[in-house]
């Protein structure tokens, strides 16, 4: 199934509540169901937003918790659900972002690997250690969340993985919509894939969130980019795209790694 189905949903995520965040996303999953999507994408940490100060209160088991109730809630709507949470992971908190099946459950798990000091996530979350890319329907799929865009490092592994797709959610503010623009279309050029990142909207503790969730292809063309209130857009894509645009430029096989590490 080379022909992806996806909805992002430009959540207001409200700063310390889950449950107000939880039933705004069960919304979101019924209408992206609806709509036949075989994929939904929400922001990072959707379930709680940056009041990190509650993250051992609010983080939950992967087999546990909002995990299970997102397990379900996949299998009941028969979609896919990318979007990260606080997860409870020994004795530490991470940010993680799970890729639930509704056939399979949790497929994978990545971690956000760079935690962003200026909203104090190493102060309270532990950094995850792995990248993650999978198999999915619709072509090799890999993760990175937010402030992992700024690290080009990874998504060249990705890309050199043979990966097609990247799902990124994020929590990115204003003053640096330009910056976003800018490392979304550059991740999509440089490494001939599809970058599907979901932002939020609203506010927390003085910080603005300013949307914007947009979806670029592997020739770095926008296919959608939203505004700054709380929707959710649908739009197909054809992933066999990322196949022809390397072939075409296969700026992957011109790569000379033994030069610069």
């Amino acid at each position: 199934m080379p022909v992806l189905t996806v909805s992002l949903a430009q959540m207001n995520v409200k700063a310390g509540n889950p449950r107000a965040n939880w039933e705004k996303a069960k919304e979101w999953v019924a209408e992206a169901a609806r709509r036949g999507s075989d994929l939904i994408v929400m922001p990072e940490l959707w379930d709680i937003g940056y009041a990190l100060e509650r993250a051992k209160e609010v983080a939950s088991p992967l087999a546990g918790g909002l995990f299970a109730e997102v397990t379900a809630l996949s299998r009941t709507a028969n979609i896919h659900i990318v979007g990260s949470m606080l997860e409870k992971r020994g004795i530490g908190v991470y940010n993680s972002a799970a890729v639930f099946s509704p056939r399979s459950g949790v497929l994978g798990v990545y971690r956000k690997i760079h935690l962003f000091g200026l909203m104090n996530e190493p102060q309270f979350l532990s950094p995850g250690e792995a990248p993650l890319t999978l198999d999915l329907p619709w072509g090799r799929t890999s993760i990175a969340i937010c402030y992992d865009l700024r690290f080009p490092e990874l998504m060249r592994r990705y890309a050199v993985d043979g990966s097609k797709v990247l799902l990124l959610p994020a929590q990115w503010p204003h003053p640096r919509l330009h910056h976003w623009r800018t490392l979304v279309q550059a991740r999509a050029i440089e490494d001939q894939m599809f970058v599907i990142a979901c932002n939020c909207v609203g506010e927390a503790n003085g910080t603005v969130f300013f949307g914007h969730s947009m979806i670029v292809d592997p020739w770095g063309e926008l296919i959608c980019e939203l505004g700054e209130v709380e929707t959710m857009f649908t739009v197909q894509i054809n992933t066999d795209v990322v196949n022809d645009i390397r072939d075409k430029m296969p700026v992957l096989e011109d790569r000379r790694p033994n030069l610069y590490g």
